[in-house]
This record gives structure tokens, sequence and C-alpha cells, in this order.
């Protein structure tokens, strides 16, 4: 059972200095395997892609069963059932109406002497999803589909394809293929892993290389998006996920167990945090945590998450405990305490933030609205939630009229001799 440790203490000065210093690395092992992977794909395309998935996904397939058909789209309809198309669409609307309050505009300024300049906003031309296979097409990830495709289309990404591994049977989730279709997505690949990524980077006969590639994935699937960033555009390299709640004496120790096993079953790396000024609460959780375990489905990885990486900490005050979640900076930050709005204005670093108690983090994960692409293991200092801007790029407006450019010639000039640049210089003094 997790011990509560006071913050204070020495033991929790280190606890709290690893997580603030924690990162999530690449084995080089695992780099060198994708590595080969990808230059295979990039020097036998749909070949590599056959045989990749014939070995790991699927045996006997073959090129032809790349691309998802229209009617395997249509028939994965009648194998849905209705409340999931209501849960489908609720979930629809609320990301959309939330992405589209994103979308920022082009804009231009006009000098004093005539100078215009701007900043015009662009969609990539295309974007790629990676939806993991989820235990074999038992367990679809939905959400992914929604929370990469939906953004990408209020960009306006001209093409949005997805790519996700087969089925022994070479099907793919009817509720995957059910959701791609409801947000649009233009084609669906039957490729996984690592080979799916260098699919999208580089292209092959099927499969058309694209400009951003996002979504979840496995290590190998991490690994490849890191070694093609630069080639395309990527969401972020990801972590495992994690959750830090701060939480007073207001705060029902079920929720909190309940919230912080919500994270701890994604992964044995995933990390589950509670910050409380309540030496009560901090008991009650961890005899929570120990009862809800015994219900879990995955409970062999959330104990192992807990017993490897979860923490229970107690601190004076929620002053202190805002410090602590500002050094951790979390993908996933609870304030269950009586009054979180009056918290949230001394955060300054987390990638979602949920408030009271009855916003935990699954409602963000699915429904409300908000992306849940999020940045993890401390990015949350200097990166942003995956949304529509992960999917537009700016361009710079400079028109310069005859009369700005010759109030302006001699100080370009200036500048540019300053640098040792005289043909810059001399590209003014021509005009």
């Amino acid at each position: 059972m997790l011990k509560p440790i006071a913050a204070g203490s020495g033991e929790g000065r280190v606890r709290v200095r690893a997580l603030a210093r924690r990162d999530f690395s690449i084995p080089e092992d695992v780099l060198s395997a994708v590595d080969e992977i990808i230059m295979a794909v990039r020097a036998e395309g749909d070949e590599a892609l056959v045989r990749y998935t014939g070995e790991f996904d699927c045996p006997g397939f073959t090129a032809s069963d790349i691309l998802v058909s229209d009617e395997e789209i249509e028939r994965a309809y009648s194998l849905v059932e209705p409340d999931f198309m209501e849960a489908l669409a609720a979930a629809k609307e609320n990301i959309t109406a939330f992405h589209r309050q994103q979308m920022p505009k082009s804009w231009f300024v006009t000098g004093e002497r005539g100078m215009i300049t701007g900043q015009m906003v662009r969609p990539v031309d295309s974007a790629g999803l990676y939806v993991p296979g989820g235990k074999g097409g038992e367990t679809p990830l939905v959400s992914s589909v929604l929370m990469n495709a939906i953004p990408a289309k209020i960009a306006g990404v001209g093409r949005v394809v997805m790519a996700t591994p087969p089925s022994r049977d070479r099907s793919v989730s009817p509720y995957l293929l059910v959701a791609a279709r409801e947000v649009e997505v233009d084609a669906v690949y039957k490729v996984g892993s690592a080979w799916a990524i260098a699919a999208l980077a580089y292209s092959t006969a099927t499969v058309d290389a694209v400009d951003v590639i996002v979504g979840p994935g496995n290590i190998y699937v991490t690994a490849a998006k890191y070694l093609v960033s630069g080639v395309v555009g990527l969401d972020m390299i990801a972590g495992p996920s994690e959750v830090l709640v701060i939480a007073d004496a207001s705060a029902s120790p079920v929720h909190v167990a309940a919230d912080m096993l919500s994270q701890a079953e994604h992964d044995p790396l995933a990390t589950a945090i509670l910050v409380t000024t309540s030496e009560r609460l901090a008991e009650e959780v961890a005899e929570e945590l120990e009862r809800q375990l015994a219900m879990l489905e995955r409970s062999d990885i959330a104990r192992r998450s807990l017993d490897e990486r979860g923490l229970i900490l107690v601190v004076s005050s929620l002053d202190e405990a805002v410090s602590i979640a500002n050094t951790v900076a979390p993908e996933h930050l609870e304030l269950l305490v009586a009054d979180p709005w009056g918290l949230l204005p001394g955060i300054r670093h987390a990638g979602a933030i949920f408030l009271g108690p009855y916003s935990p983090e699954p409602v963000g994960d699915y429904i409300a609205g908000p992306n849940h692409v999020l940045p993890t293991m401390g990015t949350a200092r200097f990166s942003s939630a995956l949304g529509v801007e992960t999917f537009l790029k700016r361009s710079s407006i400079i028109s310069c009229t005859k009369a700005a450019f010759e109030f302006y010639r001699d100080k370009v000039v200036a500048l540019a001799e300053k640098e040792g640049l005289t043909a810059h210089a001399n590209s003014v003094r021509v005009r």
C-alpha cells in the first residue's frame, strides 16, 4: 500500500526533485530496430508493409488489403450499437465546438509610410492520424480518432488519412471505421506500428506521404515519430500518462483513488500523484486504492504503476501544493478542493486542468471537448495540447512602399554591414 510522505521531509523533497527531472528516453536497441524498419519501407514500399503486417499482425496479408474499402466502412455501420452512435455524436459535437474557438485569423497592419506587414495562416495540405490497434481490435481507441481528426478538419487540412493495424482476420474495428467516417477521414490504411509511421512520412504505392503525423502509440511508434521528425511535423513525442491531484479535506477519498487509478491502469510507467493538505485524506486514499485495485480488470498494470511511480504527498498548505504542481508540470491536473476556481490563477504549468469533484479526467478524455493529446514528462512547462494550431502554419507578409523603403534603407544597410553581409546591403543599395 502507498505510504503518505510529508512533502517537507527529506524523502519528500527527494521525490519532488526526481519528478521535476523526470524524462522519457527511447532505448538505443529500439531506435536501431525502428530505423531498420523505416529504411525498409523507404526502399521497398508496400512490399515492406505487407511483410511486417503479415509477420506481426495478420498472416496472409496482401497489398490489396492495405486500403480499407468503402464496403467495409458501410458494413461497419451495421455492427455498432445505437448508444455508441449517440455517444459518438455527443463527443463529436463538443470537440468540434471547442476546437472551432482555437482557429486563428490572418491579419495585416499598415504603417505610417504605407508598409504593410502581416501574418497569413494556412493549413498543411495533408495529415496522418495513427490509431493503435487496442488489443487486436477488442478495445478500439475511438476517442483518438475524434481528438486528432476534428482539429485537422477545422484547420482546413485537405487530406486527412488514418493508419491502424488490422486484426488477425484482416479487419479493422467497426467502431474505428464508423468514427473515421463520421469525422470525414478521407482514407483508412490497415497498417500499424513503426512501418505505418514510415509509410505516412515517405509514401508507398498505396500510402501517400503526409505533412503532419499525430496520434498515440507504443514505444515503436514513438521511436518512429522521433526518427521522422523534421521530414514531417508531429504533434509531440509523448511519454507515459500522468495525473496529479491536489486535494484538501473536502475531497472524497473514493473519488481521488478512482482518479489516480484511471491513469495507473494505462501503463506500468504511468504516474499517479496525490498532493493533499489533509493527513486523514492521505491515509484514506491509500486504503481506498487497495480496495479499488481489487476490482479492476487491469489491476496488475495499475498496481505496478502505483508501486513503482505512485506518490502521496502531505503538504502544509494549498500554496505549497500549487508550487509542487508547477514544479511537476503534469499532463493532467485535478483540483479536488473546496474552491478550485480560487486555486486556478496560481497554476502555471499543466497540460489540462480539471476543476471540482464532477470533472474527473476521463470526462476530458472522451466528451468535454478540449483535446486529450497533452504534453507529458514536464513538457507542459513549454508546450500545449494538440489543437487546430498543430495543423496550421504561419507565413509572414511584407509589402514595402517606396516611401517606407527610402526611410528604412540606410538603417538596413547599417545593420547588414555590421553583420558582414555586404550582399544584403547591396540588395538594398541597388534600389
